[in-house]
C-alpha cells in the first residue's frame, strides 16, 4: 500500500546541524573488524574518538553536508534525548565500500528512541529502533540490541515479513521466532547518486518511517527487551550509522508535534 502525503506546517523546525561542525553530538566508534566481520583487537575506540575522521563536515556543491566514510563503524549520536517529534533528513550515498561491505549494498541506518549504552549491538549502536537507511531497503524496520515493536505485516513465501497495513500485527523481537526484522511495504527510494528525504514521525509508542513522502512502515508499540523483561520504549537518542559505506546526510532537522497526522495512519 502507498501513502502520499504534504507536510503541513506545525511547530517551528530546529536544526540539528549548524552547517558548520558537529556541535550536539557525540561521536562512537567500534572496534575494528576485518572483512569476514571480525574484529581486530576487540577494543572499541569509543567515544568522541575519531582518528581515521570518520566523520567529517565537508562542503559540496557549495553547501555543507556530513560526511560518514564508513571505515569504521559505529555512530553520531544526539547529545539530547528526543519524545513526540517528526525528524527530517536528506542522504546520498558516495563511491567508498569497507571491510566486509565492499560487495554488499551500501549500508547506513538511522536509529531513533537510542538508549543504554554505546556499543550494545555488534559494539557499535545502542539499542534502539532502526529507521534502515540501505541501497534498495530505505525503510525497513531492524529492532537493535533489544528494540522490539509490533507491525501489522504479512509473511512472504519462503521470504521476509512485509509492512502490509491490512496485515497481521506482529510482534517483532530478536529473541522470538519472528526476528527483528520487517521489511518495508513499498519502493520509494531515488537513485543512488541523488537526494533522498527521509521522515521519521514518532507519536506515543507508534512510529512511521516515511521516505520521499510515501509511508513505507508503521511501529506500534514500541518497546524494549531488557533481561527478558518488556517496557516502553517512547523516546532517546537519535543516531546516525556508520557501517561500511560513505553517505552524506545534510538538512537534519526536528519539531515537536501534538499528534501523528491522521492522513499517515489511513490505509
Amino acid at each position: 500500500m502507498i501513502y502520499s502525503f504534504t507536510i503541513q506546517k506545525n511547530k517551528p523546525w530546529t536544526s540539528l546541524f549548524n552547517g558548520k561542525d558537529l556541535a550536539g553530538w557525540d561521536t562512537y566508534l567500534a572496534p575494528d573488524y576485518d572483512d569476514n566481520g571480525k574484529p581486530i583487537t576487540g577494543k572499541p575506540l569509543g567515544l568522541n574518538n575519531d582518528p581515521l575522521k570518520v566523520f567529517t563536515v565537508i562542503k559540496q556543491d557549495g553547501e555543507s553536508v556530513i560526511r560518514i566514510s564508513g571505515q569504521s563503524w559505529g555512530a553520531i549520536s544526539t547529545k539530547k534525548e528526543y519524545e513526540n517529534y517528526h525528524l527530517q533528513l536528506q542522504f546520498k550515498w558516495g563511491t567508498l565500500q569497507w571491510g566486509q561491505k565492499k560487495k554488499a549494498n551500501k549500508d547506513s541506518g538511522l536509529l531513533y528512541h537510542s538508549v543504554g549504552k554505546f556499543g550494545a549491538d555488534y559494539g557499535s549502536w545502542m539499542r534502539s529502533q532502526e529507521f534502515q537507511i540501505d541501497q534498495g531497503n530505505c525503510g525497513d524496520y531492524w529492532g537493535v540490541a533489544g528494540g522490539a515493536a509490533d507491525i501489522p505485516a504479512t509473511k512472504t513465501a519462503g521470504g521476509p515479513y512485509v509492512f502490509d497495513p491490512s496485515g497481521t500485527l506482529t510482534t517483532f523481537r530478536e529473541d522470538s521466532k519472528t526476528g527483528r526484522f520487517c521489511k518495508k511495504g513499498t519502493e520509494a527510494e531515488n537513485p543512488s547518486d541523488e537526494w533522498n528525504t527521509a521522515d521519521l514521525y514518532c507519536h506515543g509508542d507508534t512510529s512511521i518511517h516515511i521516505m520521499n513522502g510515501k509511508v513505507v512502515m508503521i511501529l506500534y508499540r514500541n518497546k524494549q527487551i531488557d533481561g527478558g523483561k518488556e517496557s516502553r520504549l517512547v523516546k532517546g537518542k537519535i543516531q546516525i550509522q556508520s557501517e561500511g559505506a560513505e553517505v552524506y546526510y545534510k538538512a537534519i532537522k526536528i519539531r515537536q508535534i501534538e499528534r501523528l497526522p491522521p492522513e499517515l495512519l489511513k490505509p
